[in-house]
């Protein structure tokens, strides 16, 4: 069974780190029957290309100068920059067709897969309408966000681009939730997850310093301020260390906050390691923390991938209690789930993280199961194999 994957963007070469969780499902796709091909916009002028072995089928949308309103950043971000940036997505839309046509009367595909129906929905639609394609549609929860924010103009769209698709897929159940507030329609919940090395034993934190770890991109909705505020609620007999691995806009804005309560020894702002670095931190973190909240743009955690990546080291993990972070932290047995933006709530979690062994074992225990039976790649790739098969 083929399937074409319709994206905003995809890796340039094999070494851009572009949507990796998406490669890495691919990369599942011969072991159970499906042959994957991928549509997506040029980047400066580039062609159809193939990258990790898969066809990528790319569409022009502008001159070659300009083309970037994708890969760099996010399409939302970059169209603040200028009135050409805003403008473009009506090219894009537009090249977006041609292309699709073009590909499409080129390449037998049994089924399109959109993602971020906004706007790729209207590439779907032209898929099912013009060629007689099923259509499936994954909802990120961004894209849901976004609209609801800033352009509620545009509900009706993402509303119609649901009803037109055979099947509809969110990443977690608060996506499901936000896609049936719009839309009457059955929503399937398939998240997605990360490579999931087996039989691994991982070596406990070394002695001295308790790490408390967390990874992310460094963006207001991952809250890490406040992760900063809980140290000086935490017992002063605990001896801690906070790395903050990732980078960002808020980079800065942290680095001030932990100067400013005098806690530079205690906290590390390395910004993004190499992969055999932040192994190492996984290794000798004593918990990991992800304090989402929802930002002043409304938008917050859709799911919580590095969670996935903390549990898989047999870290015990905590959460904010919001958005696809409760999909997979249930309170108490795979992890602590904390009201957003409580600094004592999170010393109090991370304080009986730290203290009480039995908890300890009993959450990380619960969370590697979980995730071997709920998150691993053969699952959810028979999840969708259902899915691609129903149409």
């Amino acid at each position: 069974m083929k399937i074409l994957h319709i994206v905003t963007a995809f890796p340039r070469d094999e070494k851009d780190i572009i949507t990796p969780w998406l490669i890495e499902m691919l990369r599942h796709y011969p072991a159970h029957g499906l042959e994957a091909g991928i549509f997506t916009p040029s980047y400066k002028g580039l062609g159809d290309q193939v990258v990790h072995g898969l066809p990528v089928h790319r569409f022009r949308y502008f001159f070659k100068r300009w083309e970037d309103l994708t890969h760099e950043e996010t399409t939302p971000d970059r169209m603040k920059r200028s009135l050409l940036y805003k403008i473009m997505p009506v090219f894009y839309v537009i090249g977006g067709m041609i292309g699709l046509v073009k590909v499409l009367k080129q390449n037998k595909y049994d089924a399109v897969h959109v993602h971020w129906p906004l706007p790729h929905a209207i590439f779907g639609w032209i898929a099912k309408t013009f060629f007689g394609l099923p259509v499936v549609t994954t909802f990120y929860g961004v894209e849901l966000r976004w609209v609801k924010r800033s352009l509620p103009f545009l509900k009706g769209f993402l509303s119609w681009s649901a009803r037109m698709s055979h099947r509809v897929v969110a990443i977690s159940n608060y996506t499901a939730g936000e896609i049936r507030e719009l839309a009457d329609v059955p929503v399937e919940v398939i998240p997605y997850t990360i490579s999931l090395p087996e039989n691994k034993e991982f070596s406990r934190p070394p002695a001295g310093a308790q790490i408390i770890l967390s990874v992310s991109r460094l963006v207001e909705r991952k809250g890490i301020i406040y992760l900063i505020d809980a140290l000086k609620y935490l017992p002063q007999e605990l001896d801690i260390h906070l790395a903050i691995i990732g980078d960002g806009p808020e980079r800065e804005k942290l680095r001030e906050r932990a100067l400013a309560q005098d806690l530079g020894r205690k906290i590390s702002l390395p910004g993004w390691v190499s992969e055999s670095e932040l192994e190492s931190a996984y290794r000798s973190a004593s918990v990991f923390v992800l304090p989402a909240i929802i930002d002043s743009k409304g938008d917050t955690e859709g799911l919580g991938v590095v969670i996935l990546e903390a549990m898989n080291y047999k870290v015990p993990v905590i959460g904010s209690d919001l958005g696809g972070i409760t999909d997979i932290i249930i309170n108490e047995e795979t992890g602590l789930l904390v009201p957003e933006k409580d600094p004592r709530a999170l010393a109090r979690a991370i304080t009986r993280i730290l203290t009480d062994e039995d908890l300890r074992t009993k959450v990380t225990e619960g969370a590697y199961q979980q995730l071997k039976r709920n998150f691993s790649w053969d699952n959810i790739l028979e999840r969708w194999v259902e899915i691609y098969k129903s149409i």
